[in-house]
């Protein structure tokens, strides 16, 4: 499986929408998680069961149906996985915590499985269709999405960041990149001074940007500490420490800055 990520540029009443569509999929998750913690010993839970739960909520209440089918199966479906993995660690008898299913009380992302959504012809653009009516978004960061059509897209996942809104599509395709046979070694040798060095004498050092962020950091920190609780101030300091992490996190992941 493979993951292409993007960001969304739309505009502000659009990330609102996004916004509710990312609550009611926390909705439908722990409305099934609710329910396998209440059902008697005696019922059956399992993931048809929930998918089922899924489709009664969102005739049971009338917001909550804005939310595609499938995508309220999806978080269905994440209830159920949080419940399996808590019985599996129990049967192994994993030390410790087993993972008991929790609540969900900020998530940050929404998730669309192979209807809600459409790609422009481009595959520059990205329409929610669902009835939250988010409308269409600018797609900002990838450029092989193109070499992919929609049938292989299996998951349109919309993740809330600080930084702005993100998509990523999971796309089922296996990659394979053969190499000519050379016939040589190259040993490598991963350290903490430097990232690594090889056998041939070439080193390469660790760009440690933690380490360079970590003044920027606190004063961060120390912003937010210093902000009255619930008030605008605190609440924008949060947003700013929240760019810096997102900040470090991107030049670990791919050296961007």
């Amino acid at each position: 499986m493979l993951v292409l990520e993007a960001k969304l540029i739309g505009k502000n009443w659009q990330y609102e929408r996004l916004d509710e569509a990312i609550r009611t999929g926390q909705f439908v998750r722990n409305k099934c998680l609710a329910y396998w913690i209440q059902s008697s010993r005696d019922e059956k839970i399992n993931r048809n069961r929930l998918n089922k739960l899924a489709l009664e909520l969102r005739k049971e209440f009338e917001w909550a149906g804005k939310l595609n089918s499938q995508a309220a199966q999806a978080h269905a479906e994440r209830a159920w996985s949080a419940i399996s993995r808590f019985f599996d660690n129990c049967k192994k008898k994993v030390q410790g915590l087993k993972g008991y299913p929790k609540f969900k009380k900020n998530s940050r992302s929404v998730e669309y499985k192979t209807t809600g959504w459409n790609l422009s012809e481009d595959k520059k653009k990205l329409t929610l269709t669902d009835d939250f009516n988010a409308g269409t978004f600018k797609l900002k960061g990838t450029r092989d999405l193109s070499w992919y059509t929609k049938k292989q897209i299996k998951r349109v996942r919309i993740v809330c960041r600080a930084k702005g809104y993100f998509v990523q599509f999971c796309i089922d395709v296996e990659r394979s990149e053969p190499l000519p046979k050379t016939n040589k070694f190259v040993g490598i040798d991963l350290g903490i001074k430097e990232f690594y060095t090889d056998s041939n004498g070439e080193v390469v050092n660790n760009p440690r940007y933690l380490r360079k962020s970590e003044l920027r950091l606190k004063r961060r920190q120390r912003r937010k500490s210093a902000r009255v609780k619930g008030s605008l101030n605190r609440l924008k300091a949060i947003k700013k420490l929240g760019r810096a992490h997102f900040k470090v996190s991107s030049q670990r992941k791919d050296g961007s800055c």
